[in-house]
């Protein structure tokens, strides 16, 4: 088994950044759903305005409200504004197809990004 990318958020805005708070990322449900990421999955987030990355895991924030908020030690490499990729990953035989949702400035959805099936 080999380890592939599954799914991803693409260009979310950070809208807090809670050094208090015990570890994670809380991400909007419906987001969540979309992408179909589960509550308390791994998760690998790459913050497109300042380079860092880091894995952590999700943590379900209320529906439609917009939340990408970067929880714990995580909080001291992104701040509200950032734009971050979040990703997902499986564990298969082969790749398969990728789900890859694009969302906008306040983080509602906007479309699903098109991918050929990666399969040989």
């Amino acid at each position: 088994m080999r380890l592939f990318l599954r799914s991803k958020i693409h260009k979310a805005r950070v809208t807090e950044a809670n050094v208090n708070y015990v570890g994670s990322i809380t991400i909007d449900e419906s987001l969540l759903i979309r992408a179909k990421i589960d509550e308390y999955e791994k998760v690998l987030v790459v913050n497109n305005t300042n380079g860092n990355r880091f894995e952590t895991y999700v943590i379900n924030g209320s529906k439609d409200s917009g939340v990408v908020c970067i929880n714990g030690a995580a909080a001291h490499l992104a701040q509200a504004g950032d734009e971050v990729i979040i990703m997902s990953f499986h564990l298969v035989d082969k790749a398969t197809e990728l789900l890859m949702i694009l969302v906008d400035e306040k983080n509602k959805f906007v479309k699903y990004l098109i991918c050929e099936n990666m399969s040989p």
